[in-house]
């Protein structure tokens, strides 16, 4: 197969990327040059926000066609379009990854791939906002390729090694700082969320099959808990760090945010956690899904952040996450 990643030095479309070479697949990425690419692809340079930012996909150094294109783009949909119609006679699949934000809010838990979606989407559009613009870069797609050559990610939290959001390795440093940690509650709470490599072989095994379509891509529901996440970080650092498990009234009365200064964490019975945790993933399962387990993708994401001193890339336009010391504090009265 040969296969050619929009981006491909970075988290998500790094992942997909390595994924293909292991496999054998002949790699191309195409990106802007400010982070290695991996081993074993060739390498275009362009910047897609740039005029002619796309001219090393024409250029001889492209050395033909390709059986699929993978793009992780998430600003201004237009990107997405002018990529793809560039492509459309040049590849043979589009594979768009996309999120769980572009269906309408707040989507009811067990929501589906048929699920309602946000209004005022285009796929021209010059940036909206992230749920606007994703579905947006849907239609792009689509436009391009046509709904049977289009294979649409929802994905939903992505966790895993070469994180650039922070929230996996905003825990995991909290937690090597050691002693007591406010760790919100319940214990059991179930999350939803997949590791980028699980993310990446499924949207391989999807293109060797041949799927089309939307599909909701993240675990299933409750493949993981808080406090089996939280349980993993404290084991892997080996900091004996003190987990204080809280209420969520509490943790909101203290004017905490959900998900931003807690990250991965939602307080239960809420819209919020419906969303982002409730999706319905059996397209995904049914279509080869297997997601590996917890404590592999935090010691795995750990074992990476040591590489890097402790700090964790971050993607550029995204705010830090995690908690002040502020708020630490009226979390953890004395």
């Amino acid at each position: 197969m040969r296969l050619l990643v929009l981006g491909g030095t970075e988290f998500a479309g790094r992942a997909v990327a390595e994924a293909a070479v292991r496999r054998g697949w002949e790699v191309t990425v195409l990106h802007r040059g400010r982070h290695e690419p991996p081993a074993g692809v060739r390498s275009l340079l362009g910047d897609r926000t740039a005029p002619d930012g796309l001219a090393a996909l024409t250029g001889a150094a492209a050395e033909g066609d390709w059986d699929v294109v993978v793009d992780t783009w998430s600003a201004a949909p237009r990107a997405v379009l002018d990529a793809a119609r560039l492509l459309a006679d040049r590849a043979a699949r589009h594979v768009y990854v996309s999120s769980c934000s572009v269906y309408a809010w707040a989507p009811p838990a067990g929501y589906t791939e048929d699920a309602p979606l946000v209004t005022g989407a285009s796929e021209d559009a010059d940036g909206t906002d992230y749920a606007r613009d994703k579905l947006g870069g849907e239609l792009a797609a689509v436009s391009a390729f046509g709904a049977r050559r289009s294979l649409l990610v929802r994905s939903g939290l992505i966790l895993g090694p070469h994180e650039n959001i922070g929230r996996l390795p905003w825990w995991l440093n909290r937690i090597a700082r050691g002693g007591p940690v406010p760790a919100p509650g319940p214990r059991d709470l179930p999350l939803q969320y997949v590791d980028v490599r699980d993310l990446a072989e499924w949207i391989l095994g999807a293109v060797e099959r041949g799927a089309s379509g939307p599909h909701n891509l993240m675990s299933p529901r409750g493949h993981a808990t808080m406090g089996e996440l939280l349980d993993a970080c404290v084991r892997v650092t080996g900091s004996g760090a003190e987990l204080r498990w809280i209420e969520p009234e509490v943790i909101l009365d203290a004017g905490v945010e959900p998900w931003t200064q807690l990250p991965v964490w939602v307080p239960p019975g809420s819209d919020m956690h419906d969303a982002l945790h409730g999706a319905d993933v059996s397209r995904a399962v049914a279509a080869g899904l297997r997601c590996r387990d917890v404590s592999e993708t935090v010691a795995d994401t750990w074992a990476w952040l040591r590489t890097l001193g402790g700090t964790a890339p971050r993607r550029p336009g995204r705010p830090p996450v995690g908690l002040s010391p502020e708020a630490e504090a009226r979390l953890l009265p004395r």
